[in-house]
């Protein structure tokens, strides 16, 4: 007598039931706070409470893992390859059209046409395609609505970061097995896909030669302010800085200065001095509150270049991901000059971490920012 085969539950089903619990668990808690559920809905939530961040990626895992098991092996290529979708994102961006509409408000196909001196077909293109990604809706037909994500596009610092990632990340991203195949193993800044698709020019000499992509570097990157842990508003959390007593930082790298005035803001024994290249704090000052004068200053400095300045503390805020190993070690390097002992280096930086540690979900967005980043 054979015994039974054992029976083994489809995935499918496993991963529905998980959805299922879940998702019942997560409205559960929800509804207790008196929270509303997610939505497209222009007032929807953008962020859900930290307790419920095991759900949330519970359900991102197991919603994409059921979704791609679904699709055909050409149709799952096409969804990662879909590159023509930040083609409608970076247009209706520089287009403004996010901002022409609203809160709870309605345009047509037509007048936005009409405002912007373009052919209603192409409007409509445009519009439909982000539709079709849950930017703006259709409510009625040939009228445009925002959804949250839309609404969202409308925050200064969302609409820098558009602009930032088409104009600037996108055209070499193309680009970056070239570079590998042009340049194999190379860590040089001058050997880059953002080389070949900027006529040999590298961002440094970009940042020091071309005022307004600067502006634009500087703008795209405050993007980060949104990201959970990394916002202005989560750096005086980072460190016990009232613990550092009355004393000046150097914030390397520092852009405009926002880091700064946040700590100054919150710790009235802080001092800052910023620097970073000529171009980037140009009229940096402008922006330094009355009450903040005197304790946040600027210095134009090459960043790589000795340092000269004697400090107990210097802080690198998301200064090293964007560079190769051997130029942040070179970063580092270039502080020993002015190190006693005793002297602080403060980092607050991204790391890659190993496959499997974090949610599905997140892990394909750090390492599609670590590609870009090549």
């Amino acid at each position: 007598m054979t015994s039974p085969t054992p029976t083994t539950t489809p995935r499918i089903i496993e991963l529905a039931a998980q959805i299922s619990t879940s998702v019942t668990q997560l409205q559960e808690h929800l509804s207790a706070q008196n929270l509303p559920t997610p939505s497209f809905a222009e007032e929807g939530p953008n962020a859900f409470p930290p307790e419920v961040s095991h759900l949330k990626n519970t359900l991102l895992d197991a919603t994409a893992s059921l979704h791609e098991l679904l699709l055909e092996p050409l149709s799952l290529l096409f969804k990662f390859a879909a590159i023509s979708n930040l083609v409608s994102i970076g247009a209706i961006n520089r287009y403004k059209i996010p901002d022409m509409i609203s809160t709870g408000g309605q345009l047509s196909f037509s007048e936005i046409s009409q405002k912007k001196g373009l052919e209603k077909g192409s409007i409509r293109r445009l519009l439909r395609h982000v539709m079709s990604m849950r930017i703006l809706t259709e409510p009625e037909p040939q009228m445009v609505a925002h959804t949250r994500i839309s609404k969202f596009m409308t925050v200064p610092d969302i609409g820098s970061w558009v602009e930032f990632e088409s104009r600037e990340t996108w055209p070499a991203t193309p680009r970056i097995v070239d570079a590998i195949q042009k340049w194999p193993n190379s860590q040089e800044a001058s050997e880059t896909a953002f080389i070949l698709a900027n006529n040999g020019l590298s961002i440094p000499q970009i940042l020091t030669t071309d005022p307004s992509r600067a502006q634009r570097f500087a703008s795209g990157i405050q993007a980060i302010n949104h990201v959970p842990g990394y916002s202005l508003i989560d750096i005086p959390t980072i460190y016990d800085w009232a613990s550092l007593g009355d004393v000046t930082i150097i914030h390397i790298a520092g852009s405009r200065g926002q880091a700064a005035i946040e700590l100054a803001r919150k710790f009235k024994t802080l001092k800052f001095l910023v620097q970073d290249s000529a171009n980037m704090i140009q009229g940096a000052e402008s922006g330094v509150p009355e009450e903040l004068k005197g304790r946040i200053e600027f210095m134009a400095h090459d960043i790589f270049a000795p340092q000269t300045i004697k400090v107990p503390i210097y802080f690198f805020r998301m200064a090293f991901r964007g560079l190769s190993d051997k130029h942040a070690v070179q970063l580092l390097r270039a502080q020993i000059p002015v190190l006693d002992r005793g002297t602080k280096i403060l980092v607050q930086d991204l790391c890659m971490l190993e496959r499997d540690s974090i949610p599905l979900w997140r892990d394909r967005i750090s390492r599609s920012a670590d590609l870009a980043l090549q």
